[in-house]
């Protein structure tokens, strides 16, 4: 028996009749007749002297070599069909894939992409909006902007774009009525879950322990941030705003943040990439784009005191 493999063709008629257990599924996946499919598949069980599927009325089963094959095979073309993507990807300049999170991208990023295209008109730009972590190569994705306490990773390059910051936030006229921290127990609290995983945290309980007020009381809960934020700018109730969800909401007047109390958090935004692709022209052009519009939260620091949220952590 020789170890050199079989023809391409034949190994991939094999990996999708192994995944549908079918050979007219097969078939239909790899637009060729059931006919052709099967003639592949025969004509690997000859090279190999054993046979991979045991025929039966309607359907197919994998009989041990079978069994045995279909892992690696399936491994194999989904690594070819990675390295296929990437290879690609190298070689294009004019798309880009981004994915972030559902409310960053409401509300920082889709705002200003006007400015990027206008600055980069030779740049498509395609957005995933989700917090599922994506694959790179899988999900044919350049780069990730990602919220959390994330390191260096084996592979992948990152820059700090903005070390989040939280304080009250809420609609002008509420602001009115509240002149001291202890005035928001007279207004309705809202609260985020988007951000529970964080530890130490940067909630509602964080914030009160810091300005001394105990126990917040309850109110409602979302899900998603920008959801807490609309309700707080609908004058809806006080949001515990993050900066980099709200900078637009501050600037046109919708929001207002009346006290100086601040939680910072170590807690940051990250860009991230598969290392070395951060010098390809349009990944560099996103990157620095990024870096430049971070600093519009920078001026929402002046006058503020900043409380750890670990030094007010239980």
């Amino acid at each position: 028996m020789t170890d050199r493999l079989p023809p391409l063709t034949a190994l991939r008629a094999f990996d999708a009749a192994a995944r549908h257990l079918s050979f007219a599924n097969a078939a239909a996946e790899l637009n060729v007749t059931p006919a052709a499919l099967s003639f592949q598949i025969k004509s690997l069980e000859e090279h190999l002297g054993t046979a991979l599927f045991r025929r039966l009325n309607r359907a197919v089963e994998l009989t041990e070599a079978g069994r045995s094959l279909a892992p690696g095979a399936a491994d194999g073309f989904a690594a070819l069909r990675a390295a296929w993507a990437a290879t690609r990807r190298l070689a294009d300049h004019s798309s880009l894939t981004v994915t972030a999170g559902p409310a960053l991208t409401a509300k920082w990023l889709a705002p200003r992409l006007f400015g990027f295209a206008q600055a980069h008109p030779e740049i498509e730009l395609r957005f995933f909006a989700t917090l599922r972590l994506l694959d790179f190569d899988r999900d044919d994705v350049d780069l990730a902007i990602r919220f959390g306490m994330g390191g260096e990773e084996d592979g992948v390059f990152s820059a700090c774009l903005h070390r989040e910051w939280v304080t009250p936030m809420m609609h002008p006229d509420l602001a009115a009525r509240c002149a001291r921290p202890e005035d928001v127990l007279q207004l309705p609290l809202l609260h985020q879950d988007d951000i529970a995983f964080l530890n130490p945290p940067i909630d509602w309980a964080a914030w009160f322990r810091a300005a001394g007020l105990g126990a917040p009381p309850g109110g409602a809960r979302f899900s998603q941030a920008d959801h807490a934020i609309d309700a707080a700018a609908a004058g809806g109730g006080v949001v515990l705003g993050r900066i980099s969800l709200t900078e637009k909401d501050l600037r046109e007047g919708r929001l207002v943040a009346p006290f100086d109390l601040a939680l910072s958090t170590e807690a940051h935004y990250r860009f991230v990439c598969p290392r070395g692709n951060e010098t390809r022209p349009q990944v560099r052009a996103f990157l620095d784009w990024s870096l430049e519009q971070a600093k519009d939260f920078e001026p929402y620091r002046e006058g503020r005191v900043f409380v750890a949220a670990a030094d007010v952590a239980i």
